[in-house]
């Protein structure tokens, strides 16, 4: 093993764990803005019942401007489920990156060992 190969491994793990995290930011967003969009509509729900609202003379418009939060809001949704199916692969990939760093580290440590008990093996041998 090369110190190379340890450093990309070492550099890989840690753009994996930076693309999770993106992920996860863009997942927490996209909930946010679907919690928004349902208190728009609940809102808008409520001042349409208000009997001093502006609704009886607007009701459609107060209807479509309720139906458009709630389809952003299940917009929103799913585009956090998508985000969330990719943080579970950008985990996957972080942990197999991880396993192989771990494994080639350990590669290493295992050869210089060795190495350095076959120098001292050969000037115990010289007289």
């Amino acid at each position: 093993m090369t110190v190379d190969r340890r450093q990309k491994l070492a550099r890989l793990v840690k753009l994996q764990e930076r693309l999770k995290e993106l992920h996860e930011a863009r997942r927490a967003t996209h909930l946010k803005e679907a919690a928004m969009a349902e208190a728009e509509a609940a809102e808008l729900a409520e001042r349409l019942d208000a009997p001093d609202s502006l609704a009886a003379l607007f009701p459609a418009l107060y209807h479509d401007r309720i139906a458009r939060a709630l389809t952003r809001k299940e917009k929103c949704l799913e585009r956090a489920a998508e985000e969330a199916a990719m943080v579970a692969a950008a985990g996957a990939r972080a942990d197999v990156a991880g396993r192989a760093h771990t494994s080639a580290v350990r590669r290493h440590e295992r050869a210089a060992e060795e190495k350095a008990v076959l120098e001292l093996l050969e000037q115990q041998r010289e007289p």
